[in-house]
C-alpha cells in the first residue's frame, strides 16, 4: 500500500508541475499582485485592472499572478514583477494611478522604477531582492513560507511547492509514526494553550473506537489578530492538509473548519480550497489510495468572541448558544456530538504539514528547549512596519518591535507655510500589548524578554494566539488596559458569575479613574477584582481578562496614581483631565490654521488678533494641535490643574 500512496502522490505532483511548466516561459514577463484583505482593502483589485488595462495600451504582453498576502501589510498594494534575465522586484504602495506608470516606465521604457521598490538602496542604484526586504530579512518563515508567492486558489501551485508531500508520507506509515513524528519535534498548541500537540491527538487516538472529529479554530476575533484570515487566504492547502494529517493519526473521518462570519474572503478561499483537493482526491474516501477516508466541511460562526474557547465552539458547531462549559470531561475524551474530538489553532494545522515533510528534528532545531519552532504575531500599533512577523521561539520583544518592525514612527507636523517641510516629531516606546485583549502590557525594560510561552507567561502576559499591539509616549495605559477589558466584558458569555460581574466592576472603577473621581483604594480593589475573576471564571476568556489591569498596575503604577493623586493623565489622553489651550507667547497673529480646523467654533480670535480657547465648546478632538504649525506648536495640552490663566476664555484682548 506503502508504493500505491507514493505512486498516486507522484502523479498528482507530476500533474501539477506540468501545469506549471504550461503557464510559465523564460521569454514571459510576470507580474504577481497581492489580494488578500489588506491588500484589497487598499486597493489591489483596481491595480490589478489597471494593470491589465496599461499592458494593452502599451502592446505589452505579461501574464498577471494573483496571490495571498506576504505579510508588508504596511506597504500594500505589493506588485512583484520578474522580467526574463532581471532580479524580481517587490514594489510597494502600487496605488491605481501609478499601477499604469510603473508597467509603461519599467516594460515599456525600461526604467525599473527603484524609488518605488520595497528596501530600496538610497545610495547605489543596485536592485534589492525580494528576500533581503525589510520583513523578510530578519525573519525565519515556515508557516509564511508560500504567503504570497502561490495563488492561494490553485491547488496545482501548492503541489508543484512540495503541498501533500507531508500528507504522502504521514499515510504511507502507522497513525502511531505520525504521532511520535509530532510528539518529537515539540510542536504546541499556537492558538494560545500552548498545549503538547502530539498529546492531544494521542488522547483522542486512545479513546474508544466510534466517531471522532477533527475542528480547526478559525474563529480569530483578537484585536489587531489577522494571522489565522492571512494564512488561510494565501495558503489554504496547508490547513487542509495538516488536519488531513492530524485525522489520520487521531482515527477521525470527518472535520469542521469554523470560521468567522467576518472574514467572508477567507471563507469563500477555504471553501473553494476544499472544493479543489475534492475533486483531486485529496478529501473524501480512499484518499491517494491509502484507505484513509476523511471529509471537511466549512462552518461560519456568528462573531462570539467566546467561540473562541473550544467548548464554546462545538457547542456552537451544534447549534447550540455558544458558552464554555466546565472541563472535564476534555473535547478529547467528549467533544462535538459527545465523541472525542481534536481541536486545534489554524497554525497548528498548518505546521502539522511542515513537520510532516521536514521531520520533527528539523522542526525542533530552532526555538528555546519548551518552546519550539516559529512563532506569528500580527505586529500592529505605532509602529513603523506593520503586518505578520514570524520569528523563531526566543527571539526578543525588542528583535520583533525595533528590527523588524522598525520602531516607533515619527510624528510629521505641518511647517508654518505650504510647501515646506514638515517637521518631524519622535515619539519614545512605551509598552506593547501581547496576546490579544486577555493579553499583558509589558513596559521598556521588558523588550528583552524571550517570545516564548514559558517567558511571557512569568513577565504577566500571555503568548495567546499572536496579537502585538505597539503603544507610545502618547498611549495612557489606564485607557490601554480600560480598552482591552471593555472588549472582554462586552465579550463575555455572562454564564460565570465572576467573570460577568467581577469585569464589570472592574471596569467601573477604570472608568472613574479616567474620569477624575479614583481613589486610592480603587488599586486594591482593582488587584483583589483581578485576582478573583481570574481564578474564579470558567473559561479562558474570564480567566485572562484581568492581564491588561494586573499588568499596568504591576509597570505602570505610577500613571494610576497620577490619575487619582494629581487630577492628571500623564499621556494627556484622557479626556476629562486634559485641556487645551493655546500659548499667547507662541501664538502668531496672522495664522488662522487652528480657527479653521476646529469643529465646533471653540477657537476665536481675540481683539489683540491673538488665539483662544473657549473651554466650554471645545470637545478635545485634537484637531487644532495637528493644525498648529510646528515652529509656532502654540497649542498646549495640559492637566486642568496646572492650566495657565490663558485657558479661560477672554475676548477682551486683555491677559
Amino acid at each position: 500500500m506503502t508504493d500505491g500512496i507514493s505512486e498516486s502522490y507522484r502523479a498528482l505532483r507530476f500533474a501539477a508541475e506540468a501545469e506549471a511548466r504550461g503557464r510559465q516561459s523564460r521569454e514571459t514577463v510576470v507580474i504577481t499582485v497581492g489580494a488578500a484583505t489588506c491588500g484589497r482593502s487598499a486597493g489591489a483589485l483596481e491595480v490589478i485592472e489597471n494593470i491589465e488595462k496599461a499592458l494593452n495600451d502599451n502592446s505589452l504582453t505579461a501574464r498577471i499572478d494573483i496571490v495571498g498576502c506576504a505579510g508588508h501589510c504596511y506597504a500594500e498594494p505589493l506588485v512583484v514583477i520578474a522580467v526574463p534575465g532581471q532580479p524580481a522586484i517587490m514594489y510597494s504602495q502600487i496605488t491605481p494611478d501609478l499601477a499604469p506608470l510603473l508597467i509603461r516606465n519599467y516594460l515599456a521604457g525600461g526604467d525599473m522604477c527603484l524609488e518605488w521598490a520595497l528596501g530600496a538602496a538610497e545610495e547605489n542604484d543596485l536592485i534589492p531582492p525580494v528576500t533581503m526586504s525589510p520583513r523578510f530579512a530578519g525573519e525565519t518563515r515556515r508557516l509564511l513560507r508560500r504567503c504570497g508567492a502561490i495563488d492561494p486558489l490553485n491547488i496545482n501551485e501548492y503541489i508543484a511547492a512540495d503541498g501533500y508531500s507531508g500528507l504522502s508520507y504521514a499515510l504511507s506509515g502507522a497513525p502511531e509514526a505520525a504521532i511520535e513524528n509530532i510528539k518529537r519535534s515539540g510542536l504546541r498548541g499556537l492558538g494560545g494553550g500552548g498545549f503538547p500537540a502530539g498529546e492531544k491527538i494521542e488522547l483522542v487516538r486512545a479513546a474508544p473506537e466510534g466517531m471522532k472529529y477533527v475542528i480547526c479554530n478559525a474563529d480569530e476575533g483578537d484585536p489587531g489578530a489577522f494571522m489565522d484570515r492571512t494564512l488561510i487566504e494565501s495558503d489554504p492547502q496547508s490547513v487542509l492538509e495538516g488536519m488531513l494529517i492530524a485525522g489520520y493519526a487521531a482515527g477521525a473521518s470527518e472535520g469542521y473548519i469554523y470560521i468567522r462570519n467576518e472574514y467572508p474572503l477567507a471563507a469563500k478561499t477555504i471553501g473553494k480550497a476544499a472544493r479543489q483537493a475534492a475533486e483531486l482526491g485529496l478529501i473524501g474516501q480512499n484518499i491517494l489510495g491509502s484507505g484513509f477516508d476523511f471529509e471537511i466541511k466549512i462552518a461560519q460562526g456568528a462573531g462570539a468572541f467566546v467561540c473562541g474557547e473550544e467548548t464554546a465552539l462545538i457547542r456552537s458547531l451544534e447549534g447550540k448558544r455558544g458558552t464554555p462549559r466546565p472541563r472535564p470531561p476534555y473535547p478529547a475524551e467528549s467533544g462535538l456530538h459527545g465523541k472525542p474530538t481534536l481541536v486545534n489553532n489554524v497554525k497548528t494545522f498548518a505546521y502539522l504539514t511542515w513537520i510532516a515533510a521536514n521531520g520533527p528534528g528539523e522542526f525542533a532545531s530552532i526555538g528555546t528547549e519548551r518552546s519550539k519552532g516559529t512563532a506569528v504575531f500580527a505586529l500592529a500599533g505605532k509602529v513603523r512596519s506593520p503586518g505578520l512577523v514570524e520569528v523563531p521561539f526566543g527571539a526578543t520583544l525588542r528583535e520583533v518591535v525595533f528590527e523588524i518592525g522598525g520602531g516607533i514612527p515619527p510624528v510629521a507636523k505641518p511647517s508654518q507655510a505650504a510647501g515646506e517641510i514638515p517637521v518631524v516629531i519622535k515619539r519614545r516606546f512605551k509598552a506593547v500589548q501581547i496576546g490579544g485583549p486577555s493579553g499583558g502590557c509589558l513596559p521598556e525594560e521588558a523588550l528583552d524578554t524571550p517570545v516564548d510561552f514559558d517567558s511571557l507567561r512569568d513577565a504577566g502576559a500571555i503568548m495567546g494566539s499572536g496579537g502585538m499591539v505597539v503603544m507610545d509616549e502618547d498611549n495612557c495605559m489606564v485607557q490601554a488596559a480600560r480598552y482591552f477589558l471593555e472588549f472582554t466584558q462586552k465579550e463575555s458569555c455572562g454564564k460565570c458569575t465572576f467573570c460577568r460581574i467581577g469585569t464589570k466592576q472592574m471596569l467601573d472603577i477604570l472608568n472613574r479613574i479616567i474620569g477624575g473621581a479614583g481613589r486610592m483604594k480603587d488599586l486594591d480593589n482593582l488587584s483583589e477584582l483581578a485576582e478573583r475573576v481570574g481564578q474564579g471564571s470558567l473559561c479562558n476568556l474570564g480567566r485572562t481578562a484581568p492581564n491588561p489591569v494586573l499588568t499596568t498596575l504591576r509597570y505602570f503604577r505610577y500613571e494610576y496614581e497620577a490619575h487619582i493623586l494629581e487630577k492628571r493623565c500623564p499621556a494627556l489622553e484622557c479626556e476629562k483631565l486634559t485641556a487645551y489651550y493655546i500659548s499667547l507667547e507662541r501664538c502668531q497673529r496672522a495664522c488662522d490654521a487652528c480657527v479653521g480646523s476646529c469643529p465646533t467654533e471653540a477657537i476665536y480670535t481675540r481683539s489683540d488678533r491673538l488665539k483662544a480657547i473657549d473651554q466650554e465648546k471645545c470637545i478635545k478632538c485634537h484637531s487644532c494641535i495637528d493644525a498648529c504649525p510646528a515652529n509656532y506648536d502654540a497649542v498646549q495640552r495640559v492637566s486642568p490643574i496646572l492650566a495657565l490663566p490663558e485657558i479661560k476664555p477672554d475676548k477682551t484682548g486683555g491677559k
